[in-house]
């Protein structure tokens, strides 16, 4: 949903808490309750296209160059030119753009600008005024610097809230561990999900006819959990429907002593990799709020509206499964801090790691842990990864 303006790519959680960055208030994280926040968007999105079936290898994630010749595909946002390639290519102070190149979620176009920006969820840079062409809009106060640095957006490109996009067509599960199902790791006594899940929609025979938006609840859709590399993990969902996702890949969701062993490693650390706080080796923070920063306001108000499928599809949101390769435990599972919530099988409700806005508020890393919430609450936030008997 961001323009592209050069020819060659294609365009086809729980309880308010406090941003400190912005003195915004997420709902999603404290651990009591003290204002509305459940999510208030659900769909029951399906798929069109099979794409479950088989082993693409390591390169399964698309992050190749697949240009003829192997030169880079030019992209751009906002008439700022970039090139298309592996998100993890992509180092600050460039900014990669979801859902401008051809290929998988993966495959980002890399703009040598920031900061990133929005405005009603079209995404911009944070440019001079007189780089902020015709068509295009600049609007002030949103970006770092003087009063000529504004936000920089292309009205065209803001965020539908009635789309439902499905990025991850055509990923699969690949073998990591040969003690575990494809998609896990063996950590302890249990394998889990090497990635935090995605979801593939099933038809009545339990046949995979396509892959679900992860940025809308299930709803009575019958689907299946996934673990894929390179993807947009599934946010938006429910213990319960986690829960049942997990059991139709013939597994079910980890315990949170399996949660934590997997995620502390034999030694019990604090974080995947140790005891030491490294911020930015995770998605584990972020300057703004998205709410504050989609809804253009902090008023009361935009607390109720954390299922807002656009909240997550804003820039340096939601990340890629992966994109953080130091994000990485003991054992091989990536993203145990922070990205999505990871809900657990706690009958009463408890949802753990943090996520891309916060991983401190409520426990330092793999110690952080949601419980205000019972099994129903969804939001913008809130994930999973499935466990399993070797």
């Amino acid at each position: 949903m961001i323009a592209v303006l050069l020819a060659g790519c294609g365009n086809p959680a729980s309880r308010p808490e406090s941003d400190a960055s912005t003195g915004g208030i997420d709902s999603s994280s404290s651990g009591t309750e003290t204002s509305p926040s459940e999510g208030s968007s659900a769909g029951d999105g399906t798929g069109t296209t099979s794409a479950d079936t088989g082993d693409s290898g390591p390169d399964s994630t698309g992050s190749d160059d697949t240009t003829t010749g192997g030169a880079p595909l030019g992209c751009a946002v906002v008439e700022v030119e970039g090139e298309c390639g592996p998100v993890t290519d992509c180092i600050d102070p460039a900014t990669p753009f979801q859902a401008q190149c051809d290929g998988p979620p993966s495959e980002q176009c890399c703009v040598p600008a920031g900061p990133p920006c929005s405005v009603d969820g079209a995404p911009g840079l944070c440019i001079s005024v007189d780089s902020c062409g015709p068509g295009l809009q600049a609007t002030p106060g949103l970006c770092p610097g003087d009063a000529s640095i504004q936000c920089c957006t292309d009205p065209l490109t803001a965020c539908d809230p009635e789309a439902m996009p499905t990025p991850n067509e055509g990923l699969v599960e690949e073998s990591w561990d040969p003690a575990c199902p494809p998609g896990m790791v063996l950590a302890g006594e249990v394998c889990i999900d090497r990635f935090e899940a995605a979801l593939v929609v099933l038809d009545g025979g339990g046949a995979v006819i396509g892959h679900h938006s992860p940025y809308f609840n299930p709803g009575t859709t019958r689907v299946r959990a996934v673990s894929l590399a390179g993807a947009i993990p599934q946010g938006y969902i429910n213990q319960v429907q986690a829960a049942d996702a997990c059991d139709e890949a013939g597994k079910r969701l980890c315990t949170d002593l399996e949660w934590l062993r997997a995620c502390q490693g034999a030694s019990g650390s604090t974080y995947p990799w140790g005891n030491v706080a490294e911020p930015g080796r995770c998605n584990d923070a972020r300057s703004m709020h998205p709410a504050i920063e989609y809804f253009g306001t902090s008023d009361p108000w935009i607390w109720s509206e954390l299922g807002h499928p656009c909240l997550s599809q804003l820039p340096r949101s939601l990340h890629v499964t992966g994109q953080h390769d130091g994000c990485i435990s003991e054992d091989g599972a990536l993203d145990m801090m922070g990205n999505l919530h990871e809900w657990t099988a706690d009958p009463t409700g408890t949802f753990r790691g943090g996520f891309y806005v916060d991983t401190v508020i409520n426990g330092p890393g793999c110690l952080y842990a949601t419980t205000a919430h019972d099994v129903s609450h969804w939001d913008y936030s809130t994930g999973f990864r499935c466990c399993a008997d070797p």
